[in-house]
């Protein structure tokens, strides 16, 4: 079965040695960090204001404080930019120097501009991050993301299928693709094939806005939204995805403990069911 781990960013409110011994009393396999230029915020907020917000220079000591604690740093959430060397180069030291197997990068983000211009650009930036993988030992994983030119499976596809999978990955990010981009699971993971790395799980919901007006996605617990977790699974299970599954909750009610609970119980009830001959 697959190991479960948790975005630190979900851990808002926790500094990283919180959330490493709320890993360790969970039954957490992992951590995946998020690692920002920013640093820690006082923890007021998952997104502009969060705690458990790794800085490039915290990266190697916390890496060495969750294996302590038996538990692994799955990999990193750095915030690099498509066509950005400078900051390419500084995630992959980080995650060369800390032990981590990789690092996020991001597709361009939608302005107006022709996909088709954005897309050659993201596949020269990905030629560029196979060199720089390669020179580290590490990889770099894009991942799926709304408003993105890579919100799908088959759109994501276009941009890395050339590339070594050894080198450049995906993170299939199920809870994304709830707001944009959702595909058939089992076609989604055939597409992916081998670039697939990573798989991020959160759930979300479709509220009324009233009076006639687009209904709007929130973020939800894991056991309350539209996601089939079940299907999910299954379709990994089917694609042979053994890695990491990871939670990021966002959920804006539930403290991280509660919405940690949660999500391990829905994972935990959802493993599909192993065949034996």
């Amino acid at each position: 079965m697959n190991p479960i781990s948790a975005c630190s960013i979900m851990f808002y409110d926790r500094s990283p040695d919180e959330a490493i011994a709320l890993a360790v009393e969970t039954g957490l396999a992992g951590i995946e960090w998020r690692v920002s230029d920013e640093g820690p915020g006082r923890g007021t907020d998952v997104f502009t204001d969060n705690r458990c917000t790794l800085g490039f220079a915290d990266v190697a000591g916390v890496a060495d404080r969750c294996r302590r604690n038996g538990v692994e740093l799955v990999g990193l959430d750095t915030y690099v930019e498509c066509g950005d060397l400078v900051a390419a180069r500084r995630a992959a030291t980080a995650a060369a120097e800390a032990g981590v197997p990789w690092f996020r990068f991001r597709a361009p983000w939608r302005d107006g501009a022709p996909w088709g211009e954005h897309a050659d650009r993201a596949r020269r930036f990905v030629d560029e991050l196979q060199e720089i993988a390669s020179a580290h030992g590490v990889r770099a994983l894009l991942e799926l993301h709304q408003r993105t030119i890579c919100p799908s499976a088959s759109l994501t596809q276009r941009i890395v299928a050339e590339a070594d999978p050894a080198l450049v990955g995906v993170i299939y990010d199920a809870g994304n693709l709830l707001v944009e981009g959702y595909e058939d699971h089992g076609t989604a993971v055939d597409l992916l094939g081998a670039h697939l790395a990573h798989v991020h799980v959160k759930n979300a919901r479709w509220v009324p806005t009233g009076m006639g007006g687009p209904w709007e996605l929130h973020w939800s617990p894991m056991d309350d939204g539209v996601l089939d977790v079940g299907s999910l699974r299954t379709a990994l299970h089917r694609g042979g995805y053994d890695g990491w599954l990871s939670l990021e909750d966002f959920t804006p009610d539930l403290a991280p403990e509660a919405a940690l609970e949660v999500g391990l119980q829905v994972l935990h009830a959802n493993e599909p069911a192993v065949v034996t001959s």
